[in-house]
């Protein structure tokens, strides 16, 4: 009975943590939708002088308050936890995602509003992470990082379909637009009342002298006592000492030696040159992308399938690939072949450039598809 209950709430930990990567994804890929949506564009007063800046603006400053909130989260979930760190990034984030939702006229509060929600997202990535690998089990841990990507991917197709649904059932009033922007709440809402009927991280709770409680933690996790309890705790405790002995005395300056300043140097490096493969520019501006090279009005329904393929392509990899073929292998071999369907999507575009209000050609099929090669890398 034991062991099923804590299979049963150590699953219960890798849905709370998929719905926070499904937020973040339904936030990132909705936006870009909306954006075309006739209603949004009538209420906002948006035309084709300033569509361009607001399609920028509406998201880079999502990324700018996830940016911001970085600095402020490693303190704060440090000191309080990570329980409530979530919890807040969720109270946060609704805040946001209400006042997007609410018809101002003013794309100065829809943009606050994209920050405050930026902020809760950003938050919610760090913590969540964090919080599912201290309290998952040895045998899903890893199981659990892959899925947070899958579930990104499930965030992304599911906001392009909503898009769409809305854009072909509902008219140019303004809750075409608000049905979709506040959907996103129902993650949200889900990950911060989730919260409430967790525990605080084991690891977390030890670190901060807090023993007892963390035993409690983890024995509510597993399912019960038992002596393979025990013995995790033990060797919780065992390795936070031994990390307590080795950076003893250590100073900021050790961060500058050689060693480390390359281990900074290929940590940052991968992560600038994910940003770059332009694979989170297709998640944010798939409607306006596919419209440029030439899908014309059925560029939401194209990107509705460019959510699947996204979708199913994660699968496909995490089932049968990431165990055969490797990190590194699948980093390269996928790296070099989205800089390739980049390129030649650039040279379709350039030498044959879509004429408007003109069905999709043989060109513009072809850029589609190297779109949809490139979301499979």
């Amino acid at each position: 009975m034991g062991e099923k209950l804590g299979t049963f709430r150590a699953w219960y930990l890798v849905a709370l943590c998929c719905t926070g990567s499904f937020l973040f994804a339904y936030d990132t890929g909705v936006v870009g939708g909306v954006l075309t949506l006739p209603s949004f564009q009538n209420d906002f007063r948006i035309n084709k002088s300033n569509s361009s800046s607001v399609g920028s603006n509406a998201t880079s400053l999502l990324q700018a308050g996830a940016f911001f909130s970085c600095f402020f989260v490693w303190p704060f979930t440090a000191r309080f936890g990570r329980r409530w760190s979530i919890a807040l990034a969720s109270l946060i984030f609704s805040i946001g995602g209400i006042i997007q939702v609410i018809n101002t006229h003013s794309l100065a509060a829809f943009y606050v509003a994209r920050v405050i929600s930026g902020i809760g997202v950003g938050m919610a990535t760090v913590i969540i992470p964090m919080y599912s690998a201290e309290m998952a089990p040895k045998h899903i841990r890893g199981q659990l990082g892959s899925m947070f990507q899958f579930f990104f991917t499930l965030g992304v197709m599911t906001s392009y379909w909503v898009d769409y649904g809305v854009s072909q059932h509902l008219g140019p009033t303004t809750q075409q637009w608000q049905i979709p922007i506040g959907l996103q709440l129902v993650p949200g809402g889900i990950l911060g009342l989730g919260m409430l009927l967790t525990k605080e991280s084991t690891r977390w709770l030890a670190k901060s002298g807090r023993t007892e409680e963390a035993l409690q933690s983890l024995i509510w996790v597993r399912g019960g006592d038992s002596t393979q309890v025990q013995e995790e705790f033990a060797e919780i405790i065992a390795g936070i000492r031994e990390e307590e002995r080795v950076t003893e005395g250590l100073t900021w300056k050790e961060y500058l030696l050689p060693v480390n300043r390359f281990r900074f140097l290929i940590v940052i490096t991968l992560q600038i040159g994910v940003q770059l493969t332009g694979n989170t520019s297709l998640a944010y501006y798939a409607p306006q992308i596919f419209k440029a090279v030439g899908a014309g009005d059925q560029s939401l329904l194209i990107s509705g399938f460019f959510g699947v393929v996204k979708v199913v392509s994660c699968l496909f990899f995490l089932l049968f690939l990431v165990e055969r073929i490797g990190r590194r292998g699948s980093l390269l071999g996928g790296s070099f072949l989205m800089g390739a369907y980049m390129l030649i999507i650039a040279c379709l575009t350039a030498t044959h450039p879509p004429v408007a209000n003109q069905s999709l050609t043989s060109t513009g099929a072809a850029a589609v598809a190297m779109v949809y090669l490139e979301a499979s890398q």
